[in-house]
């Protein structure tokens, strides 16, 4: 780290922990069905608390955990995780969150709940301001990476498993460094990787997968459309809300390919993810742009994700959201005028 990333690390967690000490139980947010970021970055805010003040945090989360790799992560990191449904906020004086910000949509905090400390990598919301302790770097890959300078300004050990969970969410996040990282982000993965144990990163890098992954993948094949360098797929109805994700890094790989909008229905929801290799474009501004008036989103340049509420199990309705979705789409990028064709098939028309 440079000395001025120190000095402010330094500063704001010096303050920070003063200003904790006798303030009661602590809990910290993640957002909602979680990726190794918030989980690694929830486990290195508490192993803070826990060498620095002698005071341990609740990690709770809504949604999910469905991604094999995700649950690997939390099960052999032995990561302590909460379900926010069995959590009494009044229960707890300090509200920390994690990789996501008040009134974004993609966490379960109750709306009028202060939040008194916020951490994350993505552009700033204006119901963070209201926040007591704000560190927002969205020139950042990773959240996890601010977590680790934390560490290093207050001289805290990592020990391996925390090292494992850090390295972990930021290889996974920059893609190995090929998407969105900066030099911070860089540095703590070649400084944390050393230190990491490689039996367990293997195992969570290469999980057995359950036979729902790859019937998602065919379901993926068959209901993609392609516009010139412009990839929409709807997965229908989905078995946990990651795989939208997780199938728009997939298909982002396919050649020609520039960007990928991802959707799947589940719990009475749209998931939305978008990918993209173009600079030019922020995805975090496109897809908020394309769910404008029907939903929530948030991200930054080259992955951003979001939700629609209220959208039943019923076929006509997800494929109406489709339409609507792709029509905004193409009219951000451009691209109205351009010629559809099926991933898989000959058939081709004007969407």
């Amino acid at each position: 780290m440079t000395s001025e990333l120190i000095a402010k690390s330094r500063k704001f967690t010096d303050d920070l922990l003063v200003w904790l000490r006798g303030r009661g139980k602590i809990l910290i947010i993640v957002h909602d069905n979680p990726d190794p970021d918030c989980l690694a970055s929830a486990m290195a805010l508490r192993h803070l608390f826990v060498m620095k003040l002698n005071r341990d945090a609740t990690i709770a989360f809504s949604g999910m955990i469905g991604r094999s790799e995700n649950l690997a992560m939390a099960k052999k990191l032995e990561i302590p995780l909460t379900p926010f449904a069995l959590i009494d906020i009044s229960d707890y004086q300090v509200i920390c969150m994690l990789d996501t910000q008040p009134a974004t949509g993609n966490n379960s905090l109750p709306p009028g709940v202060k939040v008194d400390i916020v951490i994350d990598h993505h552009p700033p919301r204006p119901a963070t301001q209201s926040s007591r302790w704000a560190d927002i770097r969205d020139e950042y890959g990773v959240t996890a990476t601010i977590l680790y300078e934390y560490l290093q300004a207050q001289e805290v050990i990592i020990g391996t498993k925390l090292a494992t969970a850090l390295f972990y969410a930021i290889r996974s996040e920059t893609q190995d460094l090929g998407r969105e990282a900066n030099q911070p982000d860089r540095e703590a993965y070649l400084r944390l990787f050393p230190l990491t144990n490689k039996k367990l990163l293997y195992e969570i890098s290469y999980p057995k997968l359950p036979i729902e992954y790859f019937l998602t993948i065919n379901s993926a094949l068959e209901h993609s459309r392609i516009y010139g360098p412009l990839l929409v797929m709807n997965l229908q109805e989905i078995i946990f809300p990651e795989v939208v994700a997780e199938m728009a890094d997939f298909l982002i790989r396919l050649e020609d390919i520039e960007t990928v909008l991802s959707m799947g229905q589940y719990s009475n929801e749209m998931i939305l993810s978008i990918r993209t290799i173009r600079h030019d474009l922020n995805a975090g501004e496109i897809i908020r742009s394309i769910v404008d008036g029907m939903g929530a989103a948030g991200g930054h340049g080259m992955m951003a994700g979001g939700k629609i509420d209220n959208v039943p199990a019923d076929r006509d309705v997800i494929e109406r959201v489709e339409r609507e979705l792709t029509k905004r789409l193409l009219q951000a990028l451009g691209m109205e005028q351009i010629r559809s064709r099926d991933l898989i098939g000959k058939s081709a028309s004007r969407h």
